[in-house]
């Protein structure tokens, strides 16, 4: 009996170390997470952004946070397209399920997006998207026993909005969206007196491919994400393309007081993308110690009217 009583005490001491961090420090950021590679899979934060590109395409993101730690935060994303030509417009899906500790939030979405001709170059794309968000406290995994610190579960179920708009041509993007627009909020009968319930998030982006030479392009990219009440997060990122196959770029994540920067490598092909970044923390803080080492992997397959060449904006 008391092997078995250690180990659960010690599950629950682990994971209620994972939760105290996280709250502590960064819960709504990391719930509502972003992730390094936004630059190069725009969908799932604006859906216009799938009108860039002619071909269909089927994209993954596995990001894991605080590794080695049972409970730690990790993103599952995934999202798919295809094209409509006939009308100028994009049919999809998004799919992401962010795990923290006992809490799992889970938003599957389904989205159109249609674009107009300004001009020669340029264009005006907006998409809507609907679906549904799910939010589950497990507080029956902590401990077998009726414990008064955690008195009962959570599992919610709400409807979720968004839109997105975006202006474009084959050298740049600009895009503001609302992906997540909660219609009743979630997580109330949780965290009203945590203050951890869930807000919608506002995304301003934006990037540029300029050629340097025959052999080398260059990406700047953004996103900006403002939500209510908690503090503006702002990504600034950069990419080399070397001979349009191979990438190497950084990212920097303002948060707050505190900052984040990432390395990307990323290999690019006709019809596959695949990347890799590590993200660590710009704090010098013990209690972000663990957040240095966050793990992200991509990997996107294009099919269709891919013209035979990478998709590099």
């Amino acid at each position: 009996m008391k092997p078995f009583l250690s180990k659960q005490y010690a599950k629950i001491i682990t994971t209620a170390s994972v939760v105290i961090l996280l709250f502590n420090n960064t819960a709504n950021a990391q719930i509502n997470s972003d992730y390094s590679q936004y630059m190069d899979n725009l969908t799932p934060v604006n859906a216009a952004y799938s009108l860039l590109d002619k071909a269909g395409s089927l994209n993954t993101v596995v990001r894991k946070q605080f590794t080695g730690i049972p409970g730690a935060p990790t993103t599952v994303l995934f999202n798919a397209n295809l094209p409509v030509e006939s009308i100028g417009g994009t049919i999809g899906a998004i799919v992401k399920n962010d795990g923290i500790g006992n809490q799992n939030l889970t938003d599957v979405n389904l989205f159109f997006a249609k674009s107009v001709q300004l001009t020669t170059q340029n264009f005006l794309a907006v998409s809507l998207n609907a679906g549904v968000r799910r939010f589950v406290v497990d507080n029956t995994s902590l401990s077998p026993y009726a414990d008064p610190t955690f008195p009962y579960d959570v599992r919610e179920t709400r409807p979720n909005l968004g839109f997105g708009v975006m202006f474009y041509s084959s050298k740049y993007y600009i895009g503001l969206s609302l992906p997540t627009l909660t219609i009743n909020q979630l997580g109330s009968s949780e965290t009203d007196n945590n203050n951890t319930n869930f807000r919608s998030t506002y995304y301003l982006t934006g990037a540029y491919l300029a050629t340097l030479n025959e052999d080398v392009k260059f990406k700047p990219a953004t996103l900006i994400a403002v939500t209510n009440s908690l503090p503006v997060r702002v990504n600034v990122s950069g990419t080399f393309y070397l001979k349009e196959m191979l990438g190497l770029g950084a990212n920097y994540l303002r948060d707050g007081d505190g900052s984040q920067f990432a390395g990307i490598v990323s290999f690019n092909f006709s019809s596959v993308r695949l990347g890799y970044s590590y993200q660590f923390s710009g704090a010098s803080s013990g209690l972000v110690v663990a957040n240095n080492a966050i793990h992200e992997v991509t990997l996107n397959y294009r099919f269709g009217n891919t013209s035979g060449t990478p998709k590099l904006l």
